[in-house]
């Protein structure tokens, strides 16, 4: 497989005509159609359903699979062929963040910021999921850090502590009777209906904490970002279990927050791969990470 075919591919998906995808590639229609199909000979499958001309193309179990890798696989290139665009001593390049919902991700920010007056042509991306998504993307080489709480695999991760932790919660309406009560008790909750996230759901403190089993828990909802969990919570579907700091409130949004009674806390780590070769934009980062941390542990 070459990478032209599978851009040309993967434009395809994206315009799900061969007619659009010709016109965003500068290609004509019957040269597109050609790659297409000796991509299909070369793999031995098919990868689009094709039906009457006009009609959207679909793609087969196979197209999915295919278009799932090909994306893995024209990121990473254009990650490695950023990661060598430099200029003299000038450090240009793309930096890639996965990371949780966590007010740490200010450390994130503060890095970049203090960097950005150093190296103003670095470039960050930020995407956002719970440790799975996190995990995964490290492992595929999808992002260059992560940010995750709790427990780290460090046999698979080098990691680096950051000298803050969160603290478990509920988000409730201010009308609501336990909007009275200064921290949650286990008990409050085993008659509520709750929101929780996935983490949540296999966090195994927060089981301990609430010392009832999943089973006998009235879990209404899950979610993976807490802004839509809010939603559903100010609409009165539940409670939504969440960490601290997540929300800054305005006062007119109907919601509050409040911490779990001897709340378990959660270790915060920045995380990469064991044996990453950093690009230099990369390696600048996390020396400069490391100072933030630092830095704040020396104020605090």
């Amino acid at each position: 497989m070459e990478l032209r075919v599978l851009r040309y591919f993967l434009a395809v998906t994206k315009s799900e005509s061969v007619s659009g995808a010709a016109e965003s590639l500068n290609i004509t229609q019957p040269t597109l159609s050609r790659q297409l199909m000796e991509l299909e000979n070369e793999l031995g499958v098919t990868l689009f359903q094709r039906g009457k001309r006009g009609h959207k193309i679909a793609l087969t179990e196979a197209g999915i699979f295919l278009r799932e890798r090909a994306e893995e696989i024209v990121a990473l290139t254009d990650k490695t062929e950023a990661a060598f665009s430099l200029s003299g001593d000038t450090v240009t390049g793309d930096i890639y963040f996965c990371a949780g919902e966590t007010d740490a991700v200010r450390f994130l920010a503060r890095t970049a910021k203090k960097l950005q007056e150093r190296c103003p042509r670095i470039h960050y991306h930020i995407s956002s999921g719970d440790s799975a998504d996190v995990e995964e993307r490290l492992d595929k080489g999808l992002a260059d850090f992560g940010i995750l709480l709790g427990v780290v695999d460090l046999a698979r991760y080098d990691a680096l502590a950051l000298p803050v932790r969160d603290k478990w919660g509920v988000l409730m309406r201010l009308d609501d009777p336990m909007a009275k009560l200064k921290s949650i008790r286990p008990k409050d909750l085993y008659d509520k209906p709750l929101i929780l996230s996935r983490q949540v759901i296999s966090d195994a403190q927060i089981l301990r904490w609430l010392n009832r089993p999943r089973a006998e828990l009235n879990i209404v909802a899950s979610y993976s970002l807490a802004y839509n969990a809010a939603i559903m919570t100010a609409e009165g579907v539940g409670y939504t279990l969440t960490l601290d700091k997540l929300r800054h409130f305005s006062g007119d949004d109907g919601l509050c927050f409040r911490p779990l009674e001897n709340s378990p806390e959660l270790p915060i780590y920045l995380v990469w791969k064991k044996y990453q070769a950093f690009s230099r934009a990369a390696f600048l980062f996390l020396e400069q990470f490391r100072k933030e941390t630092e830095e704040h542990e020396a104020r605090y």
